[in-house]
């Protein structure tokens, strides 16, 4: 029986088929013949944080998939491979999945340097490739077979500054980034500044990875913004930020909105903003069944990434349903091209910068006592 996944090409009727699709009974036993699917994600170095909640969630899918049948009756087979955070093990990991697991399509990586080495590789094979982040470098537009699941950076530079001028009312800004998404995101911001009439007071990037960003931190505090946005895969940049005593208010972009980065704040996990996808403490319609399968298969709340990797594996799946198990990465490219709820966002494949993610699907959600709680903005349309 074809399984009805969570991400569905009739966006009018997104909340009713994510419903129906968690709520079919389960069946017994997909065929043989698995659909083998690889994965490239960050599950030690800097980026752990993120590839080991995408790791979770993509289990999950396939999971819940597997349950209700499989992809045309067959069950999908999900082959992880751990980048190190680096990405010219996440290019070596991805060969050895198209070449040696001989895989039909990837999800990840986790970094936007990882994305970027191996949709170099994928392009010219060509496979699918669903990445667990936004567009980075502008070549990737160029390529016919890759896909996002997180927004561009110049979305997620939109999203902060919205807030910022909108809600904060704050025009002197302080930027502490990473060397990688970070920076990526601190070129978009700068792009689109004039437009919120902002100015970058101080701006501090550190390596990606840093145990102790103190001195860019202090930088930051001498300049006296209105409002520090930290831009990072990492917890050290708020602890730094609080030790020394900036007490401006902190707004954050999605790389760091995980539990384990709450965790490794310990107790500077308070106070912070960011803007976001999923508060599972109160979750939206659409993701109100995903967060109450993670809770009972895992004993814990998701977030942004843990759903990544869950909307990654049914945004496959929903490919293979239209195109075919067998079908070459051209044809299961061509499927994906098309409008698709997903627990994130809504997505449109078929838009330039490879997700369509819009600016009204962010959320912002404030940690309290180090649990997020869901503020009451929408960004316009």
């Amino acid at each position: 029986m074809p399984v009805r996944n969570s991400i569905t090409a009739l966006p009018a009727a997104a909340c009713w088929a994510l419903a129906v699709f968690l709520l079919m009974p389960i069946q017994t036993g997909a065929a043989e013949d698995p659909i083998r699917i690889g994965a490239v994600f960050s599950l030690t170095g800097a980026g752990a944080g993120l590839g080991g909640p995408e790791r979770h969630g993509a289990l999950l899918a396939e999971k819940v998939i597997n349950a209700r049948g499989g992809v045309k009756g067959r069950p999908l087979k999900i082959v992880i491979e751990d980048d190190g955070s680096k990405a010219d093990i996440a290019k070596s990991k991805a060969e050895n999945l198209i070449y040696n697991e001989k895989v039909k399509a990837i999800i990840g990586p986790s970094l936007t340097a990882s994305t970027g080495a191996v949709g170099a590789v994928t392009n010219g094979v060509p496979i699918v490739v669903i990445a667990c982040t936004g567009l980075g470098p502008k070549i990737e537009q160029t390529y016919t077979s890759l896909f996002h699941v997180l927004p561009p950076q110049t979305l997620n530079a939109r999203a902060l500054l919205e807030y910022a001028t909108r809600v904060a009312k704050a025009r002197r800004l302080g930027v502490l980034h990473d060397s990688g998404y970070g920076n990526v995101v601190m070129s978009a911001m700068k792009g689109v500044a004039d437009s919120y009439q902002v100015e970058f007071t101080a701006v501090e990037k550190f390596e990606v990875g840093a145990t102790d960003v103190t001195t860019q931190a202090a930088k930051i505090k001498a300049a006296n913004p209105d409002l520090v946005l930290v831009v990072a895969t990492s917890p050290t940049p708020f602890r730094n930020a609080r030790q020394i005593g900036i007490t401006q208010p902190i707004l954050a972009a999605v790389g760091s909105s995980s539990y384990e980065y709450v965790k490794g704040m310990g107790e500077f996990a308070d106070d912070i903003t960011f803007a976001e996808f999923l508060v599972a403490e109160s979750p939206l319609p659409h993701q109100e069944e995903f967060v109450a399968l993670y809770k009972k298969e895992y004993g814990t709340l998701p977030k942004t990434y843990e759903a990544a990797g869950w909307d990654a594996v049914h945004v496959i799946a929903r490919g293979l349903e239209k195109a075919g198990a067998d079908a070459d990465a051209q044809a299961l490219a061509s499927a994906i091209r098309s409008p698709a709820q997903g627990v994130l966002a809504m997505y449109h494949f078929d838009r330039d910068d490879m997700t369509g993610i819009e600016l009204s699907s962010y959320t912002y959600s404030k940690l309290v006592k180090g649990q997020f709680v869901r503020l009451p903005y929408t960004n316009p349309k």
